[in-house]
């Protein structure tokens, strides 16, 4: 800045001199007329011939670049060059600017991540296009959720169930409402042990059973140990009040992206059904990526909610559920 203030001095000083030399400030706005075959600078402005006087404003302008380091060999071209400009008429603007071109765009890398949602340009028959690592959701052949019609009957063996209350937290992810518990939960189906990472809602409920749509939906994702997926579907119709998932509610964040750890443990036994039929598939994650390979089971038996239960989440989310998937050919086995 000491700097800077030394070179306005210099070049007031400077200019003050031109000034007594005779020169006016109708020459100074005036360009150097270009002898004939004389060179022009990039910018239209002619270039004196060597050994012709310099004009006092380019004098000005040489002494300045020498005094800040610049090479003065000739009219200010470079996109990193000193410019002087003449004198403007009053309120066009400064007298000196810099030639550094404008930054025109973000950096690589500073790109915003494309957001995806459940309607729009963003909506679930964009998600394949939206970023390489979604495209399943757009060409997979194994995608969820389905309408559930034709299970084959067969002796499956029950799910296990091994829940426990559990102390958990609350979070409004931007897409659902999600419930994340402590260790200690999971299932056991097929002969394999998944453990209980989180749960969330879908409103309407993303399955349908023989053409049957249902209120709302909740999703227990479970992983086992080499990281294989299992979604137990629960499906909600109108009735008496789920006190589990009151619970949840009564711990809602105030801000998205914000968990609430609730003070309490959720007794998650009680949101099973009595009856412990299922319909299993193999699908996918009904969220981006969309990952496939995901073996779904889809508790026959719906459980209820009070309609001012299912009316706080519409609040919230009135509508978050993928549109149905083609079942493809695919086996789905029906318990006994």
């Amino acid at each position: 800045m000491r700097r800077y203030r030394s070179c306005l001095l210099l070049l007031a000083a400077l200019s003050a001199a031109a000034a007594a030399s005779g020169a006016t400030e109708a020459d100074e706005r005036r360009p150097v007329k270009a002898a004939q075959g004389a060179p022009a600078s990039a910018t239209g402005i002619a270039v004196a011939p060597a050994g012709a006087p310099l004009d006092p404003l380019e004098r000005l302008r040489q002494r300045l670049a020498q005094r800040l380091g610049a090479a003065p060999a000739g009219p200010a071209t470079g996109p990193y060059d000193l410019q002087v400009a003449t004198r403007s008429p009053a309120g066009t603007g400064p007298a000196v600017r810099s030639a550094v071109p404008p930054t025109t765009g973000a950096r690589k890398g500073d790109e915003a991540r494309v957001a995806w949602t459940y309607e729009g340009g963003t909506g679930p028959q964009a998600w394949g296009a939206l970023r390489p690592e979604f495209s399943l959701c757009g060409k997979g052949q194994r995608q969820s959720p389905i309408d559930i019609q034709g299970g084959l009957a067969v002796d499956l063996e029950p799910v296990r169930f091994d829940y426990q209350a559990s102390r958990f937290a609350v979070v409004d992810n931007g897409h659902t409402v999600q419930v994340d518990v402590a260790p200690g939960n999971a299932i056991e189906v097929g002969g394999r042990r998944f453990e209980l990472q989180q749960f969330h809602f879908h409103r309407p409920a993303e399955e349908r059973i023989d053409g049957r749509a249902f209120e709302m939906s909740l999703h227990l994702v479970h992983k086992d140990a080499q990281g294989r997926l299992a979604v137990v579907a629960l499906l909600f119709d109108r009735g008496p009040p789920q006190p589990v998932v009151q619970q949840v509610w009564n711990n809602l964040p105030l801000e998205r992206h914000e968990p609430v750890a609730a003070r309490v443990a959720l007794d998650l036994q009680a949101l099973l059904p009595a009856d412990r039929g299922y319909y299993t598939y193999m699908g996918s994650l009904t969220t981006p990526p969309c990952s496939e390979g995901v073996q779904w089971v889809v508790m026959r038996h719906p459980v209820t909610l009070a309609p001012e239960q299912i009316d706080l989440f519409a609040r919230i989310y009135p509508m978050n559920a993928r549109p149905l998937q083609a079942t493809a050919g695919r086996r789905i086995l029906q318990s006994d």
